[in-house]
């Protein structure tokens, strides 16, 4: 592993926050900027963002880096941190790690050269975070539904990383499991893993759901589909902005949606930090 002399964390939501907790428990000298609203215990330093870059060796960035593509993405600040090339040049010796990565280079030319490394695109960061997202998913839909999973019709769109994972822990808990891909390989394992299968194209028509999750990150749910489904209790949208649901269709029609991102760092911020910890420290060490 790298000889470090402290961690910075900078930004992010409570999962940042339970990251920073996490490293210092590990006995490193933690540094943490943005997260002014947010508990953190003594262990862990509150800082300013220059100090950071005075005294850390390794930043770690929230995932996602941006949500606006200007700022840093850093709910819990006192202050909008803004992503200019003053923000780059701070930190262009040092080794950032961060989520969606590549958001930060349309912010600046300043970082170019700098060493940027994306933990999200890591497959053991993907698919452990797609577990807890799909296990925070189930959670919520129990919340916002008058209707329990088990025994219920649940349909799951998509069959990537989290579909998968859903699809497993739903049937886990006593549903009735439908899954839809375009693929015909997807198609096959779906059947082999025991659900029923339909192609996204043939959605319309099908059912009836009480609960419908979409992990596809395009609009599958227009409202020509939703015309033709019946009975859904919750249509939950698990998938990254732009999402695939017309949700002006939904209420339209008096279906309950509701767009669930970033559920891990809301929901279960400390498993989804020791998630990120563990992937940051597998990269530091290659």
């Amino acid at each position: 592993m790298m000889n470090i002399n402290c961690l910075g964390v900078l930004g992010g939501d409570k999962r940042q926050a339970a990251l920073a907790e996490l490293l210092a428990q590990d006995g490193y000298t933690v540094y943490a900027a943005g997260l002014d609203h947010l508990p953190l215990p003594e262990t862990v330093n509150r800082a300013e963002i220059g100090e950071l870059e005075e005294k850390c060796t390794v930043i770690l960035l929230p995932l996602p880096v941006t949500k606006d593509g200007k700022t840093l993405f850093a709910p819990f600040s006192e202050k909008e941190i803004v992503l200019d090339d003053s923000f780059a040049a701070l930190f262009r010796k040092k080794e950032i790690y961060g989520g969606q990565i590549s958001k930060l280079l349309e912010t600046s030319s300043g970082w170019e050269g700098v060493n940027l490394n994306d933990y999200s695109i890591r497959e053991e960061f993907a698919v452990e975070n797609a577990a807890v997202t799909a296990e925070s998913a189930i959670a919520l839909a129990c919340e916002k539904s008058e209707k329990a999973i088990s025994g219920s019709r649940c349909l799951v769109a998509g069959f990537g990383r989290i579909g998968k994972a859903l699809a497993w822990m739903l049937r886990g808990i006593g549903a009735e499991v439908t899954v839809s891909a375009r693929k015909a390989s997807d198609l096959a394992w779906i059947r082999v893993y025991g659900y029923t299968p339909v192609k996204t194209q043939d959605l319309a028509g099908t059912g009836p759901y009480d609960f419908v999750f979409n992990t596809v990150p395009f609009k599958i749910f227009t409202a020509g589909v939703l015309e033709r489904m019946e009975g859904i209790s919750l249509l939950m949208d698990l998938a990254s902005m732009p999402g695939g649901v017309d949700f002006a269709a939904a209420q339209e029609k008096g279906i309950p949606a509701v767009h669930a991102l970033s559920l891990p760092g809301k929901m279960s911020p400390r498993t989804a930090a020791g998630i990120l910890k563990n992937t940051v420290y597998a990269m530091m060490e290659e």
